[in-house]
């Protein structure tokens, strides 16, 4: 199975994550990552969603959310010619013998100090999931309270814009391999 990043544009109305959402499941396929915000064009969101598939599936899926009349247009990013992130919070304990070592690694990693209690301090850091599986295992020794992870946002490389009125259709955009 191989890792596929999916950003699919659809209509900004209710129960659209769900049929999304649930074509996958009935699939068989787990969703590594979901992530569904706004576009820059009110009755548009965008969807990014991670999946470790075999890419004939893939094609199956994407064509059924094709059929899909919400769903606006379908890219395969490929990590090479993309931006992708993602966010953690994760609360450390950092009483005084162990702060300074905890707010050095927060430096290290060009993550930052969200918020301060007398015997923790959490951060936030974003980046790609090698970078942030890093700093998690650096803290670890310090013990980790608390962790949230976002899934995965992403877009494209270059002036190029999925959202561009004139760009928009009802047909899937062709996975490039």
């Amino acid at each position: 199975m191989s890792r596929h990043t999916l950003s699919v544009l659809v209509e900004n109305k209710p129960g659209v994550l769900a049929r999304i959402a649930g074509l996958f499941s009935r699939r068989g396929f787990n969703i590594d990552s979901l992530a569904v915000g706004p576009t820059e064009h009110d009755d548009v969101s965008r969807m990014t969603i991670v999946v470790n598939v075999e890419e004939l599936p893939l094609e199956q899926v994407t064509k059924q959310l094709n059929k899909l009349v919400e769903v606006l247009k379908i890219v395969e990013l490929d990590p090479a010619s993309s931006v992708q992130r993602e966010l953690i919070l994760v609360k450390v304990a950092a009483d005084r013998a162990s702060r300074s070592h905890v707010l050095e690694t927060v430096q290290l990693f060009r993550a930052k100090v969200v918020d301060v209690a007398p015997d923790a301090v959490t951060i936030e850091a974003t980046g790609n999931a090698d970078k942030l599986d890093a700093l998690l295992r650096v803290l670890e020794p310090y013990g980790v309270r608390e962790l949230v992870q976002s899934g995965m946002v992403a877009v494209s490389r270059g002036p190029r814009s999925m959202t561009d009125r004139s760009a928009r259709s009802s047909t899937v955009t062709p996975i490039a391999r």
